[in-house]
């Protein structure tokens, strides 16, 4: 392996800490650094802001947050920074950095990726029929519809970085693609070079969220030192795509075989069919070894053709929403909080009749503190201390607005320990759902602009994927369990990782040691899981868990289907985004022969 390319990740989501950028360019020695900003909440904060002002739509994190304080030190050590800071406006993200840039007396060639904005074709695709590629609803009214982008992938920041960019400004792309399109260029990967680009992929996949590969949100937390100065990931690239992934030297944090497991089954559906713009990963037989301390070797991943669409997130404003907090003391706080809830929502029904406003559409109620988001295994009914939460929709925002005006009146008329709060009445604000679907590549014209120059990008628009031609991996059956079986927490003989995906969640189990992979399998069966998170299907018209083995990583993947209410940006629970999920699911027992048992803690 000749040659090799560190890639950094500075950033994974726009609210990311502004240290990981000067901790990876003075420490890290890097050829790239990767920064990823685009959810798709965040498209449609940044399609409101660019309607509000012309100049605007980018993110402002980047251009005054790392670019701003950076910039000479990034052209002195000529680091390449690779970003969808662009948001929907990269054009104006670009002319901004360029503004500083010759502030600081600094010159970087800054090329854009255009092509992702299909904003223009919604009119047309409504009138065509298109529905949500899971849900088969409408397509939504176009006149409410905030932002509509495709997720291009990695050869159009190839070709920038061919046309002798120093940095590439993108709009949507698939996150992982801000590691591929560097992978590509330098390794000179070609389109069809499946198991490249799946490798090149999953590299992208494990840097894409920032710390989470280098202990952030991992299992065994109380192993992270230093979460103060946590590191942010490094990964090592070679032509084979392979990878090892690391930090910088010094920093906190923690790299090993868990936290690259982690993150490598992260927000994965189907882990034979992970569906990208340029291919359809199979991750099943991917290798993962500690190779020294805070060094992992990623191995194996393989690829196939991918379809001949690209993922389209349309964003669009459905009615208005207010949350309001009112913290409760006392005994029996759960209990008081529920009902002074319930009696809220009475009230504020029949003053909605009276006013020919029509029900709220959607109400929630969640006591933080009593385990609201346990269902039935919530172990804190008789807490002391709570947080009710009360959430409402309405298409009227005077119905909202009338939900924000009466949320404090319990505090003399109803329970007992009502201490009201100090940030007054919530806001009422609007609300934003996510509609995807799949349109045909041809339709989409990616192009680059560099040095005042727009060429367009040739995008393979064939496909080729065929779901029909997985074939799943052999499993063997499970040993029986002998007379002495003991029952164990799954967190002692696993890791754990979930995430949201629309209105759907998965939740990643990986053994610690093969050898209880198969009692795992044995005793989470998709029923199970269903039954244990039966509190999320609530609303659900077809709810249902699938459940997919990773054999090389000794893991089970699920997804379980309309389990979020709504998905992100739409729902009302206090774990929009999943991020609890694997940590409830660990608390499951699980059977295992007692020779197995040695060192770990029996389950109550």
């Amino acid at each position: 392996m000749s040659k090799t390319v560190r890639i950094g990740s500075a950033g994974g989501f726009l609210g990311d800490s502004s240290v990981a950028a000067p901790q990876l360019i003075k420490g890290g020695d890097v050829d790239y650094l990767m920064l990823d900003y685009l959810a798709e909440l965040t498209m449609s904060v940044l399609a409101k802001a660019h309607a509000r002002n012309p100049e605007g739509g980018y993110a402002h994190d980047f251009t005054e947050w790392v670019w701003k304080d950076n910039v000479r030190e990034i052209a002195r050590r000529g680091i390449k920074i690779v970003t969808n800071a662009g948001g929907v406006n990269p054009r104006a993200c670009r002319a901004r950095m360029e503004q500083i840039a010759a502030e600081a007396g600094v010159s970087l060639k800054i090329a854009v990726v255009e092509g992702d904005n299909v904003l223009d074709q919604v009119a047309e695709l409504a009138a065509s029929g298109v529905t949500e590629m899971y849900s088969g609803e409408a397509f939504p009214d176009p006149s409410r519809i905030a932002s509509a982008n495709a997720y291009l992938g990695g050869r159009p920041i190839a070709e920038a970085l061919a046309r002798g960019a120093d940095v590439v400004i993108t709009g949507r792309v698939v996150d992982s693609a801000l590691v591929l399109g560097p992978l590509m260029h330098e390794f000179g990967w070609a389109d069809t070079d499946y198991d490249m680009m799946s490798a090149g992929s999953l590299t992208g996949h494990l840097l894409e969220c920032g710390a989470q590969s280098t202990g952030g949100i991992c299992t065994d937390w109380e192993q992270v030192e230093d979460w103060a100065h946590i590191g942010y990931p490094i990964a090592e690239c070679f032509a084979d795509g392979s990878c090892i992934v690391t930090k910088a030297p010094g920093t906190g944090g923690m790299v090993n075989v868990g936290t690259i497991s982690e993150q490598t089954l992260y927000e994965v559906g189907d882990p034979q069919a992970y569906l990208l713009p340029d291919v359809a990963c199979d991750w099943t037989q991917v290798k993962i070894e500690q190779v020294g301390e805070d060094r992992v070797h990623v191995s194996g991943a393989k690829g196939s053709a991918p379809t001949g669409t690209f993922k389209v997130c349309t964003t669009f404003e459905d009615g208005y929403r207010s949350v309001g907090i009112l913290p409760v003391l006392g005994m029996n706080a759960a209990v008081k909080a529920e009902r002074q809830a319930a009696a809220l929502l009475e009230r504020l029904d029949e003053m909605l009749r009276d006013r020919n406003m029509g029900p709220f559409r959607a109400t929630n109620v969640e006591s933080l503190g009593a385990e609201s988001s346990y269902g039935a295994h919530s172990r804190a009914r008789d807490t002391r201390e709570v947080v009710s939460k009360i959430s409402v929709e309405h298409e009227n925002k005077h119905a909202c607005a009338l939900f924000s005006r009466e949320l404090t009146s319990p505090m003399t008329s109803m329970m007992v320990g009502n201490t009201g709060w100090h940030g007054g009445r919530p806001e009422v604000n609007k609300v934003v759902r996510l509609f995807s679907f799949a349109l045909p590549k041809e339709r989409v014209r990616a192009s680059v602009d560099i040095g005042g120059k727009t060429e367009s990008v040739t995008l393979t628009t064939t496909g080729g994927f065929d779901p029909a031609a997985i074939r799943r991996p052999a499993v063997a059956d499970v040993p029986p369990l002998d007379k002495d079986a003991v029952r164990v927490r799954l967190v002692d003989i696993a890791w754990g990782r979930s995430g949201d995906k629309g209105d759907k969640f998965n939740v990643a189990v990986i053994a610690r040691k093969p050898e209880f992979m198969p009692y795992i399998r044995a005793a989470l069966t998709e029923e199970v899981v269903m039954e244990w998170f039966a509190h999320e299907f609530r609303g659900a018209v077809n709810p249902r868990v699938e459940r997919f083995d990773v054999p090389a990583m000794h893991a089970l993947n699920f997804l379980l289907h309309e389990a979020l209410g709504g998905g992100g940006m739409a729902t009302l629970r206090v774990d929009q985004l999943a991020k609890g999920k694997a940590q409830q699911l660990l608390e499951i027992s699980v059977p295992i022969p007692v020779s197995l048992s040695k060192g770990i803690k029996l389950a109550a």
